[in-house]
């Protein structure tokens, strides 16, 4: 820690560092607060994850009047209750690390409940400053607030904003300034335990003050206890002699009951503080909100709603992104044959490695781009304007068949377009596990490139039957998404519920810098770090497939074909199909480029399997583990190897395995 010195203000004096100051950012999800961190920033911020977490993490930058402020953007979170990672990391940092300030982020059109989180932020040590956002959708609602009545009651700065237009920030900027140059009165109006169990907290507070980590408050950490704080009381137990841990827990088994009225102690100041700065509007007056609401969450209209959006959003998608991954793809074509003939001199390792390895991969990684940005235009919309709340909420029922909650029905349907930005997708799923099972299961969703794959192969295996077989597969593979998703969740999940609180946003116009500067970071974060796997797999099979002697036929991945030959024969195929398919881990549209390069014309595959073959082979195809590019992603949203290896070796039991058991069993008929 830097070193401190105190500054009066107001009624009371702040501690701040002399070096750059530290200001966190503090909000429920659904308030704007990545709003305010973007327009705080700009671009001047970096995104990654908290140390030894998977939760992401930004920071950021801002000067003002010569001062340089750095922002950290904490887990969006309804309370400081250890229920989640993303609850223990927002408590942990402002008690370990003592920001200068936090900004709590509060939604002015849903003050009450917004307001719950602002009453345990106030029993930590850093000084409030209330970000009262979305003033522009509590007018829209109806809702008359006065900033400066809530600014007394409270004891706080408040600062009136509408972030999304741009409204309030230098406001921000210049209140947390005046706040930490003591400018600025700070006489904070906590809430206090109900008179009930008030001589239980002070009890409780002079059992466990001896023991207390000299960074938590006191009066903070008896009514975490109180609360039933696992982490807490894990803590203590190890810090306690036997003596005082006896003595805390007797008390809290004879006051159980206490978690009730500190709660409702705290949802009677909330209901103070709206009281004195909320006017309500007229009584049977329906909102936008509501108006649309009967619509987009009825069970009919809304469920057609949904498809008729969906549709809509995919259908722009691959209008927009589809001819220019087509220009991009003959683009990277052309330069590949260029660099053949500047290459022309080098060995022909090296024209592979160069050209069939790295630009190949390159190829691949810019091709997706187009795709990739359009998509998460397009998801930052639905989430922005408070739609995805209503896509979890059709789609809940069918989601918790699989363990999941309705926002798992996003990525999953996305997988359609491309596995990559589904994987990236589940990143508005709240749990790790539920992140981790929907991740899990998105390979199983046919994308376009394996829909290509099966619509070329096909008609060539079943000639005029080939549409009957294309829907058999993709509902196959389908189906398997909810067998999978159900074995998993009673096996590995053990059958644990996804903890969801279905909120419901008010609706509201997105910010234009929001949906640019989320876009570019996923882009980016993508290129920099999917990209890096994908050039070495790409550069790995290049050297496969030329050494030892440039020839495909008698290349060492010709010869791992051969080896495979009793598994390809278990299948009723010819061991280049089998290598075919494992080329498909590059890209699912190689296993057309190999076929091609080994059979030369794909006509004559026509009369090469039987339909029991053909049929197995296929499968296998659909199922086969997902690309590079899928498995870069999902190493980088699963933060672990052994997660992503574990994924692989499912994919490839099952695709292989599926393989093998239709052609068998189809021998015994």
């Amino acid at each position: 820690m830097s070193e401190c010195h105190s500054l009066s203000a107001g009624h009371r004096a702040l501690a701040i560092r002399t070096d750059a100051p530290v200001i966190a950012l503090a909000g429920q999800p659904n308030v704007g607060k990545t709003t305010v961190f973007n327009a705080l920033t700009g671009m001047n911020q970096h995104v990654g994850n908290w140390p030894g977490k998977t939760v992401e993490q930004k920071r950021g930058v801002w000067s003002y009047q010569e001062v340089e402020y750095t922002l950290v953007d904490l887990p969006g979170t309804y309370s400081l209750t250890s229920n989640s990672e993303e609850e223990r990391i927002a408590r942990e940092f402002i008690l370990n690390e003592r920001p200068d300030v936090v900004i709590a982020v509060v939604d002015a059109a849903n003050l009450e409940r917004s307001l719950y989180l602002v009453a345990e932020l106030l029993l930590l040590p850093a000084p409030i400053v209330l970000a009262l956002n979305m003033m522009d959708v509590a007018e829209g609602e109806g809702l008359q607030i006065e900033p400066h009545v809530l600014e007394a009651a409270l004891g706080i700065p408040v600062v009136p904003m509408a972030a999304g237009r741009g409204r309030g920030i230098e406001g921000l900027r210049s209140t947390v300034a005046r706040l930490l140059r003591g400018e600025l009165p700070y006489t904070p109006q906590r809430p206090v335990i109900l008179p009930a169990h008030a001589e239980v907290l002070e009890q409780v507070t002079a059992l466990i003050t001896p023991y207390l980590p000299t960074t938590y408050p006191q009066p903070w950490a008896a009514l975490k206890v109180l609360e039933g704080d696992s982490a807490l009381l894990e803590l203590l137990q190890a810090r306690l002699p036997a003596a005082p841990w006896q003595s805390l827990q007797s008390l809290l088994h004879k006051h159980e009951d206490a978690l009730l009225d500190i709660i409702g102690a705290r949802y009677a100041w909330v209901a103070r503080m709206v009281r004195a700065a909320v006017a309500q509007p007229p009584t049977g007056e329906l909102s936008w909100t509501r108006r649309l609401d009967r619509i987009f969450t009825h069970p009919l209209w809304g469920s057609l709603s949904l498809l008729a959006i969906l549709g809509a959003a995919f259908g722009l998608t691959y209008r927009l992104a589809l001819p220019i991954q087509g220009w991009l793809a003959a683009g990277m074509a052309w330069l590949g044959t260029q660099a053949e003939g500047w290459l022309a001199p080098a060995p022909g390792w090296v024209r592979a490695l160069l050209v069939q390895g790295v630009l190949g991969g390159t190829g691949m990684v810019i091709t997706f781009l187009p795709l990739l940005a359009i998509f998460y235009i397009l998801l930052a919309l639905l989430e922005d304007t408070g739609y995805m709340a209503r896509i979890a909420y059709l789609m809940d029922t069918v989601m918790h068949t699989l363990g999941l909650h309705g926002k798992s029905f996003m990525p999953l349907l996305l997988g359609f377009g491309c596995n990559v930005p589904a994987v990236l997708g589940t990143r508005i799923i709240e749990s790790r596990q539920g992140r981790l099972l929907t991740a899990i299961l998105v390979p199983l969703v046919p994308c376009a490139a394996r829909l290509a794959v099966l619509g070329t192969l096909a008609p060539l295996f079943f000639g005029t039957d080939a549409v009957w077989a294309m829907m058999g597969l993709v509902l196959f593979n389908l189906g398997l998404v909810f067998v999978l998703g159900i074995v998993l969740h009673h096996t590995l999940f053990r059958g644990e519920k996804v903890a969801f609180v279905m909120e419901m946003p008010l609706y509201h116009v997105p910010n234009p810098r929001t949906l640019a500067l989320y876009v570019w970071h996923n882009v980016r974060a993508f290129v920099q770090k999917a990209a890096t796997v994908i050039l070495v797999v790409s550069v790995g099979m290049a050297a496969l497939s030329y050494f030892p002697n440039g020839d495909p036929l008698t290349s060492y991945m010709a010869q791992l074909g051969q080896a495979l030959e009793p598994l390809a024969r278990l299948m009723g195929v010819p061991w280049p199909l089998l290598m075919a398919l494992l080329s498909s881990f590059i890209a699912k549209e190689n296993t057309l480029a190999t076929l091609g390069v080994i059979y030369g014309d794909l006509n004559s595959l026509q009369n090469l399997l039987t339909p029991a073959a053909a049929l197995g082979y296929l499968v296998a195809q659909m199922v086969f583990i997902p690309c590079a590019a899928t498995v870069a992603t999902l190493r980088q949203e699963l933060a672990s190897w052994r997660i992503t290896l574990a994924v692989i070796a499912l994919y490839l039991v099952l695709s292989l395995g599926s393989g093998v058991l239709i052609y068998q069993l189809s021998q015994l008929w």
